[in-house]
């Protein structure tokens, strides 16, 4: 059993077809607004990630989940000096907070279940400088990732930190760049969960950013278009 947070649409929705494929009984799928569904399996469910009340709601109705992916994510236009302050402080709140407060109600439900895998989808842009709040939240949201796999290691979660560079999704769909189609990327993750894996760099271009994290700082930032 598995929860995709951020289920409806995009590389969520690409996970969920990806785990039904692969076998999964039941998938816990989210959006910010009930939908429906009607493949055997597949459970929809309201989640508000910026809400301790809408995540606690959720953990108790998939209290069977043995892998939660925390998929659910938004791209505001908010540049960290000039940008709307609101705007950034909403990507910070559904990026990196989002996240925590599904860990911490998910928690208990995955050592329940011997342990369990944990998911957080982040992205190339988490080591790239120049993409404003987005990409400060997606740093923030790695490092809180790395430091949940440590506190969750003696109930024997595996956590899971997930990078990739451009998918194509909605949420880039205005960006003219090469973009790796959601059920590539899926797949790929699905893959590193299944061999046991604590980061998964998705694509080419990550490998390749990733490799660079030991260079100048001054080169960490979104090459030009």
């Amino acid at each position: 059993m598995a929860v995709v947070t951020g289920g409806r649409r995009g590389l969520g929705a690409a996970l969920v077809d990806e785990l039904l494929a692969r076998g999964a009984r039941k998938v816990y799928a989210t959006a910010r607004s009930a939908y429906v569904d009607d493949r055997p399996g597949v459970v929809t469910a309201e989640l508000e990630v910026r809400s301790a009340e809408s995540v606690a709601s959720l953990a108790e109705v998939a209290a069977d989940a043995e892998i939660v992916f925390n998929n659910a994510g938004v791209l505001l236009p908010a540049a960290l000096l000039t940008g709307d302050l609101d705007s950034a402080t909403e990507t910070f709140d559904v990026n990196v907070f989002g996240p925590l407060r599904v860990a911490r109600a998910f928690a208990p439900v995955l050592a329940a279940s011997g342990g369990g895998a944990l998911v957080h989808m982040h992205s190339v842009l988490s080591w790239l400088a120049g993409s404003g709040a987005y990409g400060a939240s997606k740093a923030a949201a790695w490092s809180v990732t790395n430091s949940l796999r440590v506190e969750l290691a003696a109930q024997h979660t595996q956590v899971v930190g997930v990078h990739s560079g451009f998918i194509d999704t909605d949420m880039v769909s205005a960006l003219d760049r090469p973009k790796a189609s959601p059920a590539q990327i899926a797949a790929r993750i699905v893959d590193g969960v299944e061999a046991g894996h604590t980061e998964v760099l998705a694509d080419d271009v990550t490998v390749g950013v990733k490799a660079a994290l030991s260079g100048p700082v001054e080169h960490l930032t979104i090459p030009a278009a």
